[in-house]
């Protein structure tokens, strides 16, 4: 017996003494660490934190910005290191506590605008590094952020606590042994540090994530976030990446555009902030772990027939057009996108085949006609693409009308829009 007490004394201080030497339950902030904020430089880069909290006067992590949920806007805290503003008070421990639980100091809950339940997949020592970096790696800013003031019951933080335990069923990334190196690296990034569930993986009615793994049948299956649509990033030929190369995915990632599509909306600024510097390997290996993800919840599908394109050619050249919409494209997108759909090198990507055009959900794609959009600056990328807006020269009915042309046209094959749909997006975003 009291060897068995004794034994478990031992163990206890044990753990006592590796919970000390551990960065997460550190209570004192330790010295800089160049090695440590180098690599936390990266992983921030690699965890986009700059999308959501630099500031409107782009200060790096200044915060202020609003994240818009379905419950209203959630500010951006400011993360740099000043003490009366931002999080320089902060410990390791409540830094860690912050960034995988969603629990600040003094009792505060977070929104999961800050996606703590994919963060919950980095190890320690990541953590540490993040924090190094934050702490002694970003100018400090004093930057007074706006409180997010949410309607009841939304305003009620306290119920996080429980959200949390109810819905952020995630935790420190396992790799899995049956898969090569490459693709748990790139498990790790997309389920983990890059968040991608976010925005691509549908929310459920307490704004929790469909499934935070490839175990979940809803996981990157697509998900509106903001007014824009995050397609599907599982193998479905129709609207997801199918027909995407392991190279097309990760020249996306780094260029902003392939030959397939140009990123747009709340995907250029990940791109421009965070992918664009990620090394080629990291690239390759969510690459690699996106294409091992079975097809789901198809949408669309596409032919790719000369004998179909040529049918939509020749209906765009008869002089009158006999489908809706197919005038406004030859006079408005043709000139970019190309009477065949194939689009320009360089310039406008392809709307054959596009999996934008395919997409479930019309949303990314209405609002791009209505609002344009730019590519984001690359290093290796060239000029940014961009597309005009048309929301003073289309009304909602010739809106639906190209959209539902070019989800049918050239070997398209998606449903068509109403103009409901174009109202109640003009409505929402205020075009």
């Amino acid at each position: 017996m009291l060897a068995a007490h004794r034994a478990s004394y031992v163990a206890a201080l044990a753990l006592l003494a590796a919970c000390h030497h551990d960065p997460q339950f550190a209570t004192a902030k330790p010295p800089p660490d160049a090695a440590q904020i180098a690599l936390g430089e990266k992983l921030a880069k690699a965890g986009d934190c700059a999308s959501c909290h630099d500031s409107a006067r782009r200060e790096p992590f200044a915060g202020g910005q609003p994240v818009n949920s379905p419950f209203g806007p959630i500010y951006a805290s400011n993360i740099t290191p000043d003490a009366t503003y931002g999080i320089g008070n902060y410990t390791p421990a409540q830094f860690a506590a912050a960034l995988q639980r969603g629990a600040a100091p003094g009792g505060k809950r977070l929104y999961p605008a800050m996606p703590y339940p994919s963060f919950a997949a980095l190890d320690p020592h990541d953590v540490n590094a993040l924090y190094q970096y934050f702490m002694y790696g970003v100018k400090p800013v004093a930057n007074a952020t706006p409180q997010t003031h949410l309607p009841f019951p939304f305003n009620q933080r306290w119920v996080m606590m429980f959200w949390r335990i109810a819905f952020a069923q995630h935790g420190l990334f396992k790799p899995d042994p049956q898969h090569s190196a490459q693709w748990n690296r790139g498990a790790w990034l997309v389920q983990g540090l890059g968040h991608c569930g976010a925005c691509h993986t549908p929310r459920g009615p307490a704004y929790n994530e469909m499934g935070y793994t490839e175990h979940s049948p809803l996981y990157l299956t697509g998900g509106v976030t903001d007014h824009w649509y995050a397609p599907n990033l599982t193998g479905d030929p129709g609207s997801g990446l199918g027909r995407w190369s392991a190279d097309e995915i990760a020249a996306f990632l780094r260029d902003g555009h392939n030959d397939r599509a140009y990123a747009f909306g709340a995907m250029a600024p990940v791109i421009g902030a965070s992918t664009q510097y990620m090394s080629d390997d990291d690239l390759h290996a969510i690459a690699t772990y996106l294409k091992s993800l079975p097809a789901r919840e198809a949408s669309g599908q596409y032919v790719d027939s000369a004998t179909v394109r040529a049918s939509t050619m020749t209906t765009l050249h008869s002089g009158m057009p006999e489908r809706p919409g197919a005038g406004l494209y030859l006079s408005f997108c043709a000139k970019c996108h190309g009477a065949d759909g194939v689009g320009t090198p360089d310039k406008a990507p392809p709307l054959a085949g596009s999996s934008l055009a395919l997409s479930s959900d019309p949303t990314s794609m209405l609002r791009l006609i209505v609002e344009g959009s730019q590519s984001p600056q690359t290093s290796g990328g060239g000029e940014p693409r961009k597309m005009p807006a048309f929301r003073t020269q289309f009304t909602d009915s010739e809106i639906a009308q190209v959209a539902s042309f070019v989800r049918g046209a050239w070997g398209n094959n998606a449903a068509p829009v109403a103009p409901p749909e174009v109202t109640r997006l003009r409505e929402a975003i205020h075009r």
